[in-house]
């Protein structure tokens, strides 16, 4: 099935009714879209949309424990913790979705030419693909964010940089078993070009693959970018981004717990989200698994 024949048969409407699974990861996600669109919303228009300033510091109420006044405590700072969390979702969305959209767009392209032309230039687009694959994702990302200069832009760009090989490979394994199909030889045979049968046979058919992949890998894109904000590669004080949060809340552990804890749990919940969501589309656009389902 592809993704445009579920949203014909109108199956998309029913995708959060089939599983609980399924259920908690829209919600979660869509609670975190929600309070993404009003940081966007407050930022554009230059308001404060958190229950405080999570800039303002406030020495006088430093290192204070979750209460009704700071239902996840202070800072060190005196920082509200509730708004500062609530802060980072959009940061947080923010990074994932430009890594993926990146990450996306260069794999799927190479992956496509790669596997339709064969020869030297599959030759030589997969050997360059193996190059960067060739090093440890994180340390690699690390060492081209710390070349750069260690800021959220450049963590944003060493992320999507070594994200791109692995959907290169998947959408190049699939599209060896596309380009011999009877309906591509026949677009050949009405005269396309390469460019458009890629574009108008292939990419259709790889597309679902793609958002399948690209969902599942949002929680761990998630984490990626949170872990090099903890070693001080990606976003700087006093942004309030997960993992510089996280980083920042070590120093007073295990004393004050929830420096960490509360950050950590938005940034765990996200990621479970996202896998959730990847897990049921890779069901739920799966031929044999909605066969079994109909019949």
């Amino acid at each position: 099935m592809t993704l445009i024949g579920a949203i014909r048969q109108n199956r998309i409407a029913g995708f959060a009714g089939r599983s609980p699974f399924n259920l908690l990861g829209c919600g979660i996600a869509l609670l975190i879209l929600v309070i993404s669109l009003l940081g966007l919303v407050g930022h554009l228009f230059d308001f404060v949309w958190t229950p405080q300033d999570p800039l303002k510091i406030s020495l006088s109420e430093r290192l204070q424990a979750p209460s009704l006044a700071h239902p996840f405590g202070t800072d060190k700072t005196g920082r509200d913790m509730l708004s500062r969390v609530l802060a980072g979702a959009p940061i947080s969305l923010s990074i994932t979705l430009t890594v993926l959209i990146m990450a996306t767009i260069i794999g799927t392209t190479v992956g496509i030419v790669a596997g339709y032309m064969g020869g030297w230039v599959d030759e030589t687009l997969m050997r360059i693909t193996d190059v960067f694959l060739a090093f440890p994702a994180l340390i690699l990302a690390a060492a081209i964010s710390a070349t750069f200069g260690g800021t959220l832009v450049t963590t944003t760009f060493a992320l999507g940089v070594v994200f791109w090989p692995w959907y290169a490979r998947l959408v190049r394994s699939r599209v060896l078993s596309i380009k011999t199909e009877d309906y591509v030889a026949a677009y050949r045979c009405l005269g396309a070009s390469h460019g458009r049968v890629m574009v108008k046979c292939i990419l259709p058919v790889v597309l679902p693959l793609i958002v399948v992949q690209a969902t599942s890998d949002a929680g761990l894109v998630m984490l990626s970018a949170a872990g090099l904000s903890f070693l001080g590669l990606g976003a700087q004080p006093p942004t309030p981004e997960w993992g510089a949060m996280i980083f920042s809340a070590l120093t007073h552990q295990p004393n004050h717990w929830w420096l960490a804890a509360f950050p950590g749990l938005g940034l765990a919940l996200t990621a479970l989200a996202f896998t959730l969501i990847g897990d049921g589309l890779r069901d739920f656009l799966d031929p044999d698994s909605q066969s079994a389902i109909d019949s």
